[in-house]
């Protein structure tokens, strides 16, 4: 894109760069202050990476467009003709779409922190752009089991057991009763349950300390497994025991004078979950960073976690309230040493991908930078004054530095982004490999090369995690005009979706990943559906995976119940001798008949299409919200960012396209969506209803042209143009 930020005039001229005014002061009077860097070096660096990889990074995007541009008339030339899967198969490898690979190459990558290659945990992803979520987040590595249970749908609010007012007995009976049952599976006690312990406590001998709990009938009771225990700390009358299983801690709190454990038994006050191991603080898909002064927001806050230092103040209950990132935790352990855990998760930053630019940054040409080089950059620079702090363990212990790079297609991409975090390392006198990578498995064409992926950057790579969100809306587009694409229930439900899941862990485990890296999972989508999730979210650790997506501390705490019930490291070695998933079943794209489906089934399709985009675009284009926890159709809160609105997208084009449906349907079912979007945003006081001036309603205008003028986007993504409407509304606020 060609430089055209509203202050291009006051930009200053740094070498052959224009440098929008907001980002050099950051730079220059936050960013590398707190770094040590010099000015000049910081700034030439800059250029020499801009110039020798913008090219590279314009070949690869021209080759995504040529590759879907081949793809898209072998189906127009073929329509009306049955499918024919070996030709399908043997014309991707002809464009080399399909690249040759019969091998699978270990990873090397080294200096790994234990929580990303040998603990098996929940991951939580946040918007860094939010100071209070990011803080919440990075805090979120230890959670309160009881509070987790209280406050969420897992128990039940029947029979008396309702969770609103004042704490309510019945209810909390209740959760020391499920507390109770997670504790006798995952800390058992020989001979008892722990509820028939009627106190805790450590008895001090020569070899250390030795746990013991007290049965109501006066015998000794120990742990089945008494390595389990590691730790403990006494502070008048608190106690705090620690233990851990399958690699992750849980905490005892007791304490007599606590409103709960005065009347629990054993004054058991509280179970404590080491819970969010990792944290994605994401720049990318739950953001909304249309320009120089958003990433400088965005930016600040990942270098404020960098530092420790980073605090939010908010009102509630009328009183101002101010975050900041915990403590550690100070034990002694059972051979009476001094034992320090991190208070935090580990932070991991999720930059864009090679699609976008930004106008921080002109080149000489006067066009924007790509901003994933922007970020590259920039991250690793904040992410050196993790080595700088004090008071704090560092963010990574082996002082490396994690980015996850999203939405790469296929090898050369890859090796792109080694070739990028490379001459990063070389600005900032890095050792390499210092800069680590997680590779997002969310784009077709990286699927299916997978392990020639891995391959690209066996130095670095630190994750590999299925995205089934992107993951779809680029399986529509790849095969957009192959054919109808199924209703999108039943487009999971076609083998693809779970070849596609089970690939990703066999390639992962033969690759070497197990023991230095993680093999993830996707986002629990619904954050008020707690119950749902404790019963169905153990597939993921049961499929060999080391972590899965959680969208809330919460929801970590709860998910990380699935990890104590579930060995990974077993069940990763056990996946290692099955049979390699079926790459024919992943190139089988979700196509059908969907003119069987009535008048009416077609209608609540796009409906609920139409309603989710609506209630998130109109989020993201008039207040900056680029993550939230939108109603669907029927009310139920869903969380939403840019994927799940390029599936929606492109599934409403890819139906027009092949006349399942009419822009006048479309149109009309938009008009009446953005009726039931306002009324479901009517006690957001600084929401702007759509349908009182739905032709003036720039957020309107967003989500239709993101539909109609689906099939030309680049890979079906939805940034170009809600850069594009977020920018015209910004300056819109501005006049």
């Amino acid at each position: 894109m060609k430089g055209h930020s509203l202050s291009d005039e006051n930009n200053r001229i740094i070498g052959g760069l224009s440098i929008n005014p907001i980002f050099a002061d950051f730079v220059e009077t936050e960013l590398l202050p707190a770094i040590g860097f010099e000015y000049a070096m910081f700034w030439s660096g800059v250029e020499s990476i801009i110039n020798d990889l913008t090219p590279k990074n314009h070949e690869l995007l021209k080759i995504r467009d040529e590759l879907q541009d081949k793809i898209d008339d072998w189906h127009k030339a073929r329509q009306g003709s049955d499918w024919d899967h070996d030709e399908y198969v043997a014309f991707l490898k002809d464009i080399s779409y399909l690249e040759p690979s019969d091998t699978f190459v270990k990873i090397e990558t080294m200096n790994v922190d234990a929580e990303l290659a040998s603990v098996a945990g929940p991951q939580l992803v946040v918007p860094v752009s939010n100071a209070r979520f990011a803080i919440n987040a990075a805090n979120a590595r230890w959670g309160s089991l009881y509070d987790a249970l209280y406050g969420t749908d897992v128990i039940a609010e029947d029979e008396g057991r309702g969770s609103t007012g004042a704490y309510n007995a019945r209810r909390g009976a209740a959760v020391i009763r499920y507390a109770t049952e997670f504790l006798d599976k995952t800390l058992p006690l020989a001979g008892a349950s722990h509820g028939d312990v009627n106190a805790y406590g450590i008895d001090h001998g020569e070899d250390g300390v030795r746990f013991v709990a007290s049965h109501a009938n006066g015998e000794t009771l120990n742990l089945k497994s008494p390595e389990q225990f590691v730790g403990f700390k006494e502070s008048e009358s608190r106690m705090q025991f620690l233990f851990r299983n399958n690699g992750l801690h849980i905490e005892l709190l007791i304490n007599p004078d606590h409103p709960i454990g005065k009347d629990a038994t054993a004054n058991l006050a509280d179970v404590v979950l080491e819970s969010a191991l990792t944290v994605i603080q994401d720049c990318e898909d739950s953001v909304t960073a249309v320009d120089a002064a958003d990433k400088v927001s965005v930016y600040r806050n990942w270098l404020g976690l960098m530092r420790g230092d980073l605090t939010a103040s908010f009102m509630k209950g009328g009183k101002e309230v101010t975050r900041a990132l915990a403590k550690d935790r100070v034990y002694t352990s059972f051979n009476n040493e001094e034992l320090v855990l991190s208070g935090r998760s580990l932070l991991l930053i999720r930059n864009v991908g090679h699609l976008m630019s930004n106008d921080a940054i002109l080149d000489a040409a006067g066009d924007e930078v790509f901003e994933g080089i922007l970020d590259a950059i920039v991250t690793v620079a904040s992410a050196l004054t993790d080595r700088r702090r004090d008071g704090l363990q560092p963010n990574s212990c082996t002082g490396s530095i994690y980015i996850v790079k999203p939405k790469m297609h296929g090898p050369a991409e890859v090796a792109y982004t080694d070739i990028l975090f490379s001459r990063v390392e070389q600005l900032f006198d890095l050792e390499e490999n210092t800069i680590k990578v997680g590779i997002m498995d969310e784009e077709r064409r990286t699927t299916v090369n997978l392990p020639l992926c891995i391959k690209a950057a066996k130095g670095r790579v630190v994750f590999i995690n299925t995205g089934f969100l992107d993951r779809t809306g680029d399986e529509i587009h790849t095969s957009m005009q192959a054919g109808m694409v199924l209703p999108k229930e039943a487009i999971k439900e076609r083998a693809w979706v779970h070849t596609y899941e089970d690939w990703n862990v066999d390639v992962g485990i033969r690759c070497g990943l197990p023991g230095l890296a993680q093999i993830g999972k996707g986002m629990w989508p619904k954050p008020d559906e707690m119950l749902q999730m404790v019963e169905t979210k153990q597939t993921h650790p049961e499929a060999g995976a080391s972590c899965a997506w959680v969208p809330s501390p919460t929801a970590a705490t709860l998910h990380a119940m699935h990890y104590h019930a579930v060995d990974v490291q077993a069940v990763q070695k056990k996946l290692a001798s099955r049979p390699l998933a079926s790459l024919d079943k992943i190139l089988t794209p979700p196509l059908g008949d969907v003119s069987t489906l009535s008048a009416e089934e077609i209608q609540r399709e796009i409906e609920n299409n139409a309603q989710g985009i609506l209630g998130y675009v109109v989020r993201w284009i008039d207040q900056g919200v680029g993550c939230s926890k939108v109603p669907d159709i029927t009310n139920v809160g869903l969380m939403e960012d840019r994927a799940t609105l390029r599936i929606s997208s492109q599934h409403i084009a890819n139906w027009l396209l092949h006349g399942v449906t009419s822009k006048e349907q479309v149109l009309s079912i938009f008009k009446r969506m953005a009726e039931v979007v306002d009324n479901q945003n009517d006690s957001d006081a600084s929401y702007k209803r759509m349908s009182e001036d739905i032709d003036n309603s720039i957020a309107f205008q967003a989500a239709c042209a993101l539909v109609l003028e689906g099939c030309n986007q680049p890979n079906g993504y939805t940034e170009p143009l809600l850069h594009q409407y977020r920018r015209k509304k910004k300056a819109e606020l501005a006049r």
